[in-house]
């Protein structure tokens, strides 16, 4: 048996197989991080004790995930362990508020957020007084943890999608329009491929703003080919002149808007009678100058398509 060093000795051990991971789907996991712990394990042992709480004979883990699953490769039995208190959500309030200490990210303080919120039944202004936080600080947490659907979390808790990607460059599509579900399409199709953050955010502009056609080589898995496309494609008005720049926004603007009306269109809250008079005008004018204006635009298309 694999025996730790006397570093970790001052704490008490246990042994790995009593301990509960039910809360290890509210970690990050981080495959790089975790090699190089690894390894630092192997040579060093555990120099840090796992922490949990103990709900009767149940010891619960909440921080120290990558070392289990390192001491589990390395056969180590027992590691060193500190309780956090003798209910979960003592446990847990207690570990969000030294989150800055220990590292704690965004997303594994909403998760543990949510978890409090839902499973423990404490409300917004109770989570911001035991958290010594304001309530902003807990409402932007749930709010982040709510708009993601099930399949989205899994994903980015497992380390197969980049955070930062989902946070800065697909969040603001989604607040835009309010297209969860076509994230959550785009995230299950370039999850797992080795994508950088700069290859994701080419493909993602091609995905949110590009044809219907773009889109579907992306859902089905399809990424080299339209990744090459993208890599062509300057970021912003670079190379052209200032009337060019010009029309270049206002077709962005003019997609943004379509795509904003779409969206809006069929809701039940345009219910009023002076909205609908006022919209019947405005949508008059639109209709009667549709197949004009889809002619200029497929015009133009065709005029790019020949350089």
């Amino acid at each position: 048996m694999n025996t730790l060093p006397e570093a970790a000795a001052a704490a008490p051990e246990v042994e790995l197989s009593q301990l509960d991971l039910r809360y290890e789907t509210c970690r990050l996991k981080h495959a790089a991080l975790e090699e190089r712990l690894l390894g630092s394990i192997a040579e060093r042992g555990i120099e840090e004790p796992l922490e949990g709480v103990e709900v009767g004979e149940t010891r619960i883990l909440l921080n120290g995930f990558k070392r289990y699953r390192c001491a589990r490769k390395l056969g180590i039995a027992v590691v060193p362990y500190a309780s956090l208190g003798r209910d979960e959500a003592t446990g847990i309030i207690g570990l969000l508020r030294i989150a800055n200490d220990k590292a704690l990210s965004i997303l594994e303080q909403a998760a543990f957020i949510d978890e409090l919120q839902h499973a423990r039944h404490l409300g917004l202004a109770q989570l911001a007084t035991e958290l010594s936080r304001s309530k902003a600080w807990v409402s932007m947490r749930l709010g982040l943890i709510g708009e993601m659907s099930p399949a989205v979390r899994q994903r980015l808790f497992a380390g197969s999608f980049p955070v930062y990607a989902y946070m800065y460059t697909l969040r603001p599509f989604m607040r835009m329009n309010g297209r969860a579900k076509e994230v959550e399409q785009f995230v299950l199709a370039v999850s797992g491929q080795g994508l950088s953050v700069r290859d994701i955010e080419l493909l993602a502009r091609g995905f949110f703003r590009g044809p219907e056609s773009f889109r579907q080589e992306i859902v089905q898995g399809n990424v080299a080919l339209p990744l090459a496309r993208m890599r062509e494609v300057p970021a912003g008005p670079a190379g052209c002149d200032e009337f060019e720049g010009t029309m270049l926004r206002d077709l962005e603007v003019t997609q943004k808007y379509m795509l904003r009306v779409m969206g809006k269109s069929e809701d039940a809250r345009l219910a009023s009678g002076p909205f609908h008079a006022q919209a019947q005008l405005l949508t008059a004018g639109i209709l009667s100058r549709g197949p004009g204006f889809l002619d200029s635009v497929r015009r133009l298309h065709d005029r790019g398509g020949q350089t």
